[in-house]
């Protein structure tokens, strides 16, 4: 048969399982990413795990979330997780020298190379035709300390396309429209796969841009083929060497089958409050107040001179604040080398440190009730900070012309479009890099007071009765389940202290209900669990106690979360069965471990209610295996080798 990239990826890297869709497979894992905001919480798993030595080709631990550091927290985070590059023989990346999925882009990433992150954006590397995937923390830890990963075998949608994109129209405007045509739950269970004449007219940056927000379509990963202008992004950078040219078939086998032209494609806008709310800029004329660019998305050399292009010889609108974040140190010294820095400095914009920083709410929240235009990838309720802003997600043209007018405006408006021409040498700047000599085996592990112990899951017992303590709507995203701002994120390593704010947007009193329930039972709707990897949505509930989730379907990571910290995910299997149920209902869950084991349908009786209704759980024997013990690290200390 024909194969697709992705399968040939997988099948260059299976180490167990037949390549049949749905069927789990365990794959051999080249790469691993952290960052801080994750990072803490992986490190102290992997060492949970008695790990001697890291088993892939290279890791790296990125700090680039946490940076602002407004108390000792963040920094001992820091001084731990290099602590612990040291000891696992990993790449640490210092405090600004960028964003991990752009750096991992310049510096690391290899076609045909499996790489696994702790952060939902890894399919950045997809770009380079590299199986990028987001995981949760623990998958991440076992890939360093065991060197593979379990996944289910994704169908595979190819997205053909043709044309050329028109002046100021961009790749971000190509995956916000695919977005508005697929919707955030369109690529669940799917890698998309890009092809056809179109994909020769994108750079590689551009196929980053797509790949990275391939995440909010709730798809396994992204993926473009590697081909010349792979080869020439990557002499740019001086790693010729690293190249492979790597394409699907001709006529290789897809699931499904989209097609677009590029040129038919205008300047798009996301509006609040879901990435795939979308519409055209044109038809959104208003008054902004905020403008960010930057984040994994948007931040590369050829993004950022463009803005800068723009804001030459111009001025930033006197009600609008304009920040910009660089990708990288390397893209901040070049834009300081051509003089572009100084444009974008002396139009009034304001020149943020090279790292994630308003895009994951880490300073930058706009004011009460702002417009906030953005080239970021997310633009949940309150991520920025202010609960009721409007945030807008856009390209950088979008965002730089929209500056300088005080409007939301079409690029097109500005006239001629701008030609910026790549240097034949990016800039590398090794000195925020600290690489380790080796094993490292006695050293010790630097652990600060704000550093506590993760909880770890117990034996499933064959009898559960709890109360539903909160039911929830459908779309709930890991910021919804455990916040991410700039007032939690210090505490990504306290467990204890997180769990304060559980369910923050939903209720304002969750860890209450489950402590004087002594835990209990969460319902949820439909793609529960989507946006980031973030397990701490999973080892907080676990924490307070949850013992089982109840939806009409999971986001994937977060699925694999919960099954990871030894919490029962569940499924309805008929739409009537979520309305029934109420908060406060007591329910028993019947004769569970059986039921995993024999028929993976599990038959809850509702006490409050007299009424009994049957639920399933979709997984493989080793996640049964995995829940029966209590997750996935009692999992691997009793069956693993």
């Amino acid at each position: 048969m024909k194969k697709s990239l992705t399968y040939k990826i997988l099948k260059n890297h299976l180490l167990e399982g037949d390549l049949i869709v749905g069927n789990e497979i365990k794959i051999k894992i080249d790469q691993t990413l952290t960052q801080d905001s994750t990072g803490t919480m992986v490190y102290l798993q992997l060492d949970a795990m008695d790990i001697e030595k890291r088993q892939t080709e290279l890791s790296v631990a990125y700090i680039d979330h946490n940076t602002i550091q407004s108390g000792f927290e963040n920094a001992d985070d820091h001084e731990f997780i290099k602590s612990a590059a040291l000891k696992y023989d990993i790449i640490y990346s210092k405090p600004g020298n960028g964003i991990c999925h752009q750096l991992h882009l310049e510096r690391f990433s290899k076609p045909g190379k499996t790489l696994i992150g702790s952060d939902s954006h890894t399919p950045t590397s997809g770009g380079m035709g590299m199986l990028a995937i987001g995981a949760g923390g623990l998958d991440v830890a076992v890939g360093i300390g065991k060197g593979f990963y379990y996944l289910k075998v994704p169908k595979v949608m190819n997205v053909k396309l043709s044309g050329l994109l028109n002046p100021w129209v961009s790749a971000k405007d190509v995956i916000l429209y695919i977005l508005g045509e697929l919707t955030v739950k369109g690529g669940v269970g799917y890698v998309i796969e890009y092809t056809g004449e179109g994909v020769k007219s994108l750079s590689l940056t551009d196929r980053a841009t797509i790949t990275n927000m391939g995440a909010e379509l709730g798809a396994t990963t992204s993926i473009f083929p590697s081909d010349e202008l792979t080869e020439d992004f990557l002499i740019r950078q001086g790693r010729k060497e690293d190249y492979t040219e790597l394409k699907a078939d001709e006529d290789a086998i897809y699931d499904k089958t989209i097609e677009i032209d590029l040129s038919k494609l205008e300047p798009m806008v996301a509006l609040p409050h879901s990435p795939d709310n979308i519409d055209s800029v044109k038809n959104n004329k208003m008054k902004i107040d905020q403008v960010a660019i930057g984040s994994c998305t948007n931040s590369s050399y050829t993004d950022l001179m463009r803005v800068a292009a723009i804001l030459k010889g111009k001025k930033v609108h006197p009600d609008v604040s304009l920040v910009i974040s660089p990708g990288s140190s390397n893209i901040l010294k070049m834009l300081a080398n051509t003089g572009a820095l100084s444009d974008m400095i002396s139009a009034g914009a304001r020149i943020l440190e090279s790292a994630c920083g308003p895009c994951i709410g880490m300073g930058q929240a706009p004011k009460t009730n702002a417009v906030s235009v953005r080239t970021f990838n997310r633009n949940f309720k309150g991520r920025c900070g202010t609960t009721n802003a409007g945030v807008y997600l856009v390209s950088p043209e979008t965002a730089a012309i929209s500056a300088i007018t005080g409007y939301l405006t079409d690029p097109r408006d500005i006239g001629n479009p701008i030609d910026i021409l790549l240097p034949d040498q990016f800039e590398y700047n090794d000195n925020y890099f600290l690489y380790s000599k080796g094993e490292n085996k006695e050293t010790e592990l630097i652990m600060g007071p704000n550093i506590k112990p993760f909880p770890l899951g117990t034996e499933l017992e064959n009898s559960i009765v709890k109360k539903v303590v909160l039911k929830v709507k459908d779309n709930i995203t890991t910021d919804d389940i455990m916040p991410s701002n700039a007032k939690l994120l210090p505490f990504r390593s306290n467990i204890p202290k997180l769990s304060e704010d559980c369910f923050a947007t939903q209720c304002d009193d969750f860890k209450q209900r489950t402590i004087l329930n002594n835990g209990g039972i969460v319902i949820g709707g439909d793609n529960y669990g989507q946006g980031s990897s973030r397990e701490h949505a999973a080892l907080v509930p676990l924490y307070l106690g949850i013992k089982a989730v109840i939806v009409k379907s999971f986001a994937r990571i977060h699925k694999a979360n919960l099954i990871n910290a030894g919490i029962l995910p569940l499924e309805f299997i008929s739409e009537n069965d979520y309305l029934q149920l109420e908060e406060n209902d007591e329910l028993e869950l019947i004769d569970v471990r059986n039921s995993l084991i024999n028929s993976h349908f599990i038959e809850i009786l509702n006490k409050t209610k007299g009424k009994i209704i049957k639920v399933k759980f979709e997984g493989s024997d080793r996640d049964v295996d995995t829940l029966l013990m209590g997750g996935t690290i009692n999992y691997l200390k009793k069956v693993q080798k």
